[in-house]
């Protein structure tokens, strides 16, 4: 994010964090005292502490982290959709809280593959989780109805292309099911909200996979912005670059394509021999549109709805999940030369209200106003992704979904000081520091700041095992007849939380069609509201300069 930051600056920044996040436990101690320690201060004080052992982050949302009580059984789950993002769920999912009976998929390449996983990253596989003989317990079923019909099944996760996820959801749950499907939640509003109307008719959870509201240091990221240490934030810089091109492996075609791209892969010699009636009763034109569906619009949503959601989830949430007011946006297929139908760069500048915005008068919009810019691009991932948030008094900085530093106004170099008092957490800041207090301070408590990820590493949870994790939990609990804790046994993203995710990606991808500001309408964030337009269809003629009204 910041391109001149040395590995001291770094070290600073990390200890910064730490700190603040330290004195804050000291705070919440004082305040809370006679109630008992609470979650937050438990993860917080081992960080005040300096503890150095990794903590499960079950403790921190609210759940057990050894089972459920009174029980030691887990859901029963089966996945539909096993390529890329089913293979990163199946690599994090914690089998004591979520064991797989059912898989299903028509791509053979991908029936082998969430079984023996992938050499590196987090597609480990079932093999991984359940041993060699994993398909004894785990049957295929090609026919995903097939397992909406078990009863043997109570949550289903559903990784499939865009346009599957509302059809599917919808299905899953009118058959009994929890489910868990992955982001975007759907292609446009009107099915976003469907899903929801569904999983309320069935009093089924619905998740929805936006796995930062199970980061553990996205929620220290959020407690400290909640403490006001940065001031007043007038402005969120978030980028995801990367560079796709690589070279193409494959003799037999790289004369034509010498050089590929993640989202348009060689089709595996697995896949060749579907046939077209195969493909196209799941929902595909023909192999190349199944194989390949993030590069149209009929399948797929683009880099907002793949890369550019999940960062501005992130920047809604250090916002207090706070609607936007409004979206610019430019993009195109600016690189690839090919028949791809989705850009390549993405540039957006959202609106979003600051503390003292009057809804009431339009004309407030000039005074208190939180500006977000966003970017993807496809050509070059010279700067790590991540999201940068700007107030008058300090800078946060979230990197990677692996790090955190925090600045005061003197720059860089900064030391913060944090002092815990009755009113809250006291921030000082100074440019002299020892240097090996900063090492200190950064490096004494990363791991319980972030906890460890699904295979034992120091690198923090993205919080994939967590939302699985938590959801399970959520059914068991209410199995349990936990009534009087009905409202906060769901998902910390469910359908609710997540349409405005979703309408916030869609909208992006409207502007950048007409190349038009459109203003956010109160109607799309309202489920039982139905707008006779949806977003993604907006005409330029309704391309207004108005506030939400």
């Amino acid at each position: 994010m910041a391109l001149d930051m040395t590995p001291e600056q770094k070290e600073t920044g990390k200890g910064n964090f730490a700190r603040v996040v330290g004195k804050l436990a000291e705070a919440d101690q004082q305040a809370h005292a006679p109630q008992g320690i609470t979650r937050r201060r438990f993860m917080q004080g081992l960080v005040a502490a300096g503890a150095t052992v990794p903590v499960s982050a079950a403790a921190y949302f609210g759940y057990r982290s050894h089972g459920f009580p009174g029980t030691t059984r887990p859901v029963k789950a089966a996945i539909i959709g096993c390529g890329d993002e089913g293979g990163v769920l199946v690599g994090a999912h914690n089998p004591n809280f979520v064991k797989f009976v059912a898989y299903s998929d028509i791509r053979p390449y991908n029936q082998k593959r969430i079984f023996a996983g992938e050499p590196t990253g987090p597609r480990l596989g079932f093999n991984h989780h359940y041993g060699a003989d994993a398909k004894r317990t785990i049957r295929l079923e090609e026919d995903y109805h097939a397992i909406l019909r078990d009863p043997e099944i109570e949550m289903v996760v559903i990784a499939l292309p865009l346009n599957l996820h509302a059809k599917v959801t919808i299905e899953a749950l009118e058959a009994g099911k929890h489910v868990l499907c992955e982001k975007l939640m759907a292609w446009n509003i009107t099915q976003c909200k469907q899903m929801i109307r569904a999983a309320d008719r069935a009093n089924r959870l619905l998740s929805i996979g936006h796995q930062r509201h199970y980061s553990m240091l996205y929620a220290h990221a959020n407690e400290v912005v909640n403490t006001g240490v940065l001031g007043d934030i007038k402005h969120i810089r978030a980028l995801w670059h990367r560079n796709n091109v690589r070279p193409n492996p494959d003799t037999a075609s790289n004369r034509d394509r010498p050089m590929l791209d993640s989202w348009w892969p060689n089709i595996p010699a697995d896949d060749r021999n579907l046939s077209l009636e195969t493909i196209r009763a799941a929902g595909f034109k023909d192999l190349n549109e199944l194989v390949r569906w993030r590069l149209y619009t009929r399948t797929g949503g683009g880099l907002m709805a793949e890369l550019g959601s999940h960062q501005l989830d992130a920047c809604s949430i250090f916002l207090g999940k706070k609607k936007p007011l409004s979206v610019t946006a430019v993009g195109g297929t600016h690189f690839y030369q090919d028949n791809r139908e989705v850009e390549d760069h993405v540039y957006c500048i959202y609106e979003f209200p600051g503390l003292n915005y009057n809804d009431r008068d339009p004309r407030s919009r000039k005074n208190d106003i939180i500006t977000v810019t966003y970017s993807s691009i496809s050509t070059n991932g010279f700067e790590p992704y991540g999201e940068c948030i700007m107030g008058s008094k300090g800078t946060l900085i979230v990197e990677t979904e692996q790090n955190a530093y925090l600045y005061g106004l003197a720059g860089r170099s900064t030391q913060v000081t944090a002092t815990a008092a009755s009113g809250g957490t006291i921030v000082d800041a100074s440019s002299t520091a020892p240097a090996d207090a900063r090492a200190s301070a950064a490096g004494q408590s990363a791991a319980a700041l972030t906890g460890q990820n699904a295979v034992g590493h120091n690198a923090p949870s993205r919080g994939y095992r967590e939302e699985m994790e938590h959801l399970a939990y959520c059914i068991r609990m209410r199995e349990e007849g936990m009534e009087a804790d009905r409202d906060q046994l769901k998902p910390r993203c469910d359908g609710r939380a997540a349409m405005a995710d979703a309408i916030i990606a869609l909208t992006a991808n409207q502007a950048m069609k007409n190349r038009a500001r459109i203003d956010f309408r109160r109607e799309w964030f309202e489920v039982n509201a139905d707008p006779t337009r949806d977003a993604q269809e907006v005409p330029d003629a309704d391309m207004r300069e108005e506030a939400v009204s």
